[in-house]
């Protein structure tokens, strides 16, 4: 019995990683196909975007005119999302604060400052406390000397698969009409002290919660606004 537990968890790990991309991958494509998506106030420059935990689908909107690069989790969920942004796209590096933080950090950094790329952070991630934003994100835009765009993501429908998760994540199904509003950029300074970086965080924190709240009452406005 002990022989075969091992064996399904040696599956499990390999096996049922490699079907479960698998799968992801194929439902991305389709999502893909009738993905709709309507961006308001997309940034001209190179930026990092600072997203919810929950609201990370909406970082295939973000590759609007210029590719983006997350940071993905070096765990077997992260491979599986990792795979299944590059089938719809979205550039990865591997890593969180607890595994591997570090080096994705400094190789997120290089890719925007070497490339034409946009960086993405989800926040609050990856365990919260939810909406809480922390301060990573100020670092690797100071570094890589782009600004922060605080980034939400929003649809009145129904049409979510709805998960039981601290961030109260939701996956859009096909035919969801989402608006994504993106805030002005916020500018670090090259040498900050605490008492600025607080301000930032605090800053950034604060346009998040009003680009919601501005998205959640003018959705329709947004919805059919020209470009």
């Amino acid at each position: 019995m002990k022989n075969i537990s091992e064996q399904l968890k040696i599956w499990r790990k390999t096996k049922g990683t490699e079907l479960l991309c698998l799968l992801t991958i194929g439902l991305f494509h389709i999502i893909r196909m009738f993905y709709r998506c309507k961006c308001i106030n997309y940034p001209k420059e190179k930026c990092i975007f600072a997203l919810w935990h929950a609201h990370q689908c909406g970082v295939f909107s973000c590759n609007l005119n210029r590719k983006t690069c997350i940071m993905v989790s070096s765990s077997q969920d992260g491979e599986i999302i990792s795979r299944a942004a590059n089938a719809m796209g979205v550039e990865t590096v591997r890593g969180s604060k607890t595994r591997g933080g570090a080096k994705a950090s400094l190789e997120l950094i290089k890719r925007m400052k070497d490339e034409d790329i946009n960086g993405a952070l989800t926040i609050d991630g990856p365990k919260g406390p939810n909406r809480i934003v922390k301060k990573g994100i100020i670092e690797i835009a100071k570094m890589a000397d782009v600004p922060i765009v605080p980034a939400v993501w929003w649809s009145p429908q129904k049409t979510f698969i709805k998960f039981n998760s601290w961030d109260n994540f939701r996956f859009p199904l096909i035919g969801t009409k989402l608006v994504m509003l993106f805030g002005e950029p916020i500018y670090v300074p090259k040498n900050p002290d605490d008492e600025t970086i607080e301000k930032i965080r605090k800053k950034v924190e604060d346009n998040l919660n009003n680009l919601y709240i501005d998205i959640k009452q003018n959705y329709k406005k947004y919805l059919t606004q020209k470009n």
